[in-house]
């Protein structure tokens, strides 16, 4: 039965939450399409006995994301449901309402402009020629995630970063474990974050001692010349750049590829066309289902708030559902198509507001080179398993695989 349907359902009582996997990863679950339709905003109750509001709806959801009565920096609490990375966030700069999250964000926001994005195209595209070129020598099927996805966007990262990506080996565990949702134990979180701490710690002492010219050099300049952030935001800011800066971008490719094959004639018309792949990352971070639980990080209301003609009271957790509002049908037409020639006037894929993802045009970037080698490089690309077969990492966040088998 339908966690919406019998008593649960009525105006007065909350509905239980999280709901149950989807049936398709190439879906959100149905509950929030019904939700959206009839509760836009409607109350949840977590196992934990702990209750909040879930949104929906593509207006109601972007109003949560840049409205500042609906705040970050509330919601860290110990008081406030938490879905995953509530200990990874806590102290970050995701945790942080202005004017203390601007200041943070300044510090590194001119290092992932369009324009600098831009400028390290033809390295982005260096990288992607030399990862397939070894990818091509490897007897089939390979492993797409080991040989591609991943070491791409950790390379760019770490570079941008000034981070020796031979530890890659390093920081990879302890990123899957941040990375987690809330069935992980807390206290194997808490001791990735203070090996990231540690670790970060060191590299930032070695940098002081032999400064180069990469974002943590300059990070360290605004903290001791300028004094424009602690030690401990310092430490904080440079693991959580790390963490997402990779990441997403490499589950992004991942599921890209698999949608792309289950949707064979959109890949055709991409093959075809590959002067649209800007376009159809676009349209792929609006229909990919990413994340595997539904919702974003929390708000708190700082007053009563109305949304979709429900009242909120102030104090409220907010669940805002990225993965439902951008299969409104009032924002976009058909939105359970997938259309890789469509034109998108505004999707949520990144979020939207203070905390609108920082990396947003890297990953844009980091996307079009990967989609533009595969697909011109590798024509004949399939994926070797059965969708169904794919080994996906347990309870994470993000839908993430462990291996992601191939041929050409």
């Amino acid at each position: 039965m339908s966690p919406l349907a019998g008593p649960s359902a009525t105006p007065e009582a909350p509905i239980p939450f999280p709901f149950p996997p989807s049936p398709s990863i190439f879906h959100p679950q149905p509950e929030l399409a019904e939700l959206r339709q009839n509760r836009p905003v409607a109350q949840v109750q977590l196992p934990d006995g702990k209750t909040a509001w879930l949104v929906t709806r593509y207006e109601d959801v972007r109003q949560v994301l840049i409205d500042p009565r609906f705040s970050r920096a509330a919601a860290t609490g110990p008081a406030v449901p938490d879905v995953g990375l509530g200990q990874a966030a806590a102290d970050s700069i995701l945790s942080l309402d202005p004017p203390d999250h601007t200041r943070l964000r300044r510090l590194v926001a001119g290092a992932f402009t369009a324009r600098r994005a831009e400028a390290l195209r033809p390295r982005v595209t260096k990288l992607v020629d030399e990862l397939i070129d070894r990818l091509l020598t490897l007897p089939q099927p390979a492993d797409l995630v080991e040989n591609f996805s991943l070491p791409l966007p950790i390379q760019v990262i770490c570079e941008l970063l000034g981070v020796p990506t031979a530890d890659r080996h390093l920081f990879r565990e302890w990123s899957d474990t941040v990375m987690s949702d809330t069935t992980r134990d807390p206290r194997e979180i808490d001791a990735a974050l203070e090996q990231l701490g540690e670790y970060f710690g060191r590299l930032i002492a070695s940098k002081r001692a032999k400064p180069d010219d990469g974002l943590i050099t300059a990070l360290i300049a605004a903290r001791d010349e300028q004094d424009r952030l602690t030690e401990k935001e310092l430490v904080r800011l440079c693991f959580t750049l790390l963490v997402a800066g990779h990441e997403t971008t490499a589950n992004q490719i991942n599921m890209f590829l698999l949608t792309l094959h289950e949707y064979p004639e959109q890949l055709e018309r991409l093959r075809a066309r590959p002067e649209s792949i800007p376009q159809a990352v676009e349209e792929l971070m609006r229909f990919v289902q990413l994340g595997s639980g539904g919702a974003g990080l929390p708000r708190v209301t700082t007053e009563d708030v109305e949304l979709s003609g429900v009242r909120i009271p102030a104090g409220s957790a907010v669940f805002p559902v990225m993965s439902a509002a951008n299969r409104d049908p009032a924002a976009m037409a058909d939105p359970d198509r997938l259309d890789v020639t469509r034109s998108l006037t505004a999707h949520l894929g990144f979020g939207a507001g203070p905390h609108h993802c920082l990396g947003a045009q890297l990953a844009r970037l980091e996307l079009q080179e990967a989609l533009r080698g595969l697909l011109t490089r590798m024509p004949g690309m399939r994926i070797a398993v059965p969708v169904e077969e794919l080994p996906f990492k347990e309870g994470m966040l993000l839908n993430s695989l462990r291996t992601l088998p191939v041929r050409w």
